[in-house]
């Protein structure tokens, strides 16, 4: 007669039973470690995009006051970002800045072929609209960096490939996001080194620099006569977020024979609504009000 109960029933039943209990406990000590890592990698991004938004270099007592963390944690996330590049620390005032892997991180984003097709076709319809060549660039210290170019059907055109450099002091799209830094920022960048003189047109004096990019910042576009190249014609409009700055300008630009000034100037709501285009593209022309969803 067998026993229920018995030690020999009991014992496999309890083995593995207690194989499940491990890979429960296992499996939950994985999803605390998920959530601890996710919510470390929120943290980090925060933190990051507090950065961003400054004109200036900012400190930790500021940051975590802003972002409602406790200090060691957001002590401890700067160091981990300026160890890997991401930000760089000013050590006479411990401040921390946007660092050089970063500013390669996010011109590599924006011009990278993983997200340029709706950026493509966007200048693709815009140089149909108006039969000349435009471009989406960014500003990189004194350098007006292309992102994308799509090019017109005309013969007579320039020829620059994505990821060309041109001084941002003598072109539309240039001159308009040096119109929208900080004046302290702005003023030291034009005196951190000679202004050279591309054409009798360039101005290369920083007081008559900042003077006109004042205007450009209060009209609210930037032209290019024949500034950098002679013969060449341009303008441009911010991509503003939705907070107000410009992270990028468009810009177009021709022949001066065929775009002279004010026909370039015609071409500015056409500029407006397809820059309104691209800061949806780039999920950049909404943004949550300051405070919101910050992860505690």
């Amino acid at each position: 007669m067998r026993v229920r109960g018995s030690a020999t029933t009991d014992r496999p039943r309890s083995a593995a039973a207690a194989k499940r209990a491990v890979k429960r406990e296992t499996a939950a000590r994985e999803d605390g470690d998920d959530t601890d890592r996710r919510s470390a990698l929120d943290k980090a991004l925060v933190v990051l995009e507090a950065i961003v938004a400054r004109s200036r270099p900012v400190g930790l007592p500021d940051l975590s006051a802003e972002l409602g963390l406790p200090r060691q944690t957001v002590h401890r996330i700067l160091q981990q970002l300026a160890d890997n590049g991401l930000l760089v620390r000013d050590p006479s005032r411990e401040r921390y800045a946007i660092g050089p892997r970063l500013s390669r991180l996010s011109l590599g984003a924006l011009s990278s072929a993983n997200q340029s097709a709706p950026v493509r076709a966007i200048l693709t319809d815009l140089v149909a609209e108006i039969g000349e060549t435009c471009n989406v660039g960014v500003l990189d210290g004194l350098d007006f960096v292309y992102l994308d170019r799509v090019e017109c059907s005309w013969s007579l055109r320039v020829h620059l490939a994505p990821g060309s450099r041109v001084p941002a002091y003598c072109t539309s799209g240039g001159k308009m996001l040096l119109a929208h830094l900080e004046p302290e920022l702005r003023a030291g960048l034009l005196r951190s080194r000679k202004l050279e003189a591309y054409t009798g047109a360039t101005m290369t004096s920083p007081q008559t620099l900042e003077a006109e990019l004042d205007q450009v910042r209060t009209r609210g576009y930037a032209m290019n006569d024949e500034e950098y190249t002679v013969g060449i014609v341009g303008a441009a409009v911010p991509i503003l977020d939705g907070g107000g700055r410009a992270v990028a300008a468009l810009a177009l630009h021709g022949p001066s024979p065929r775009l002279s000034t004010a026909k370039a100037r015609s071409h500015l709501p056409e500029l407006k609504a397809a820059a309104l285009k691209l800061a949806q593209v780039w999920g950049i022309g909404d943004r949550a009000p300051p405070g919101k969803g910050r992860p505690r």
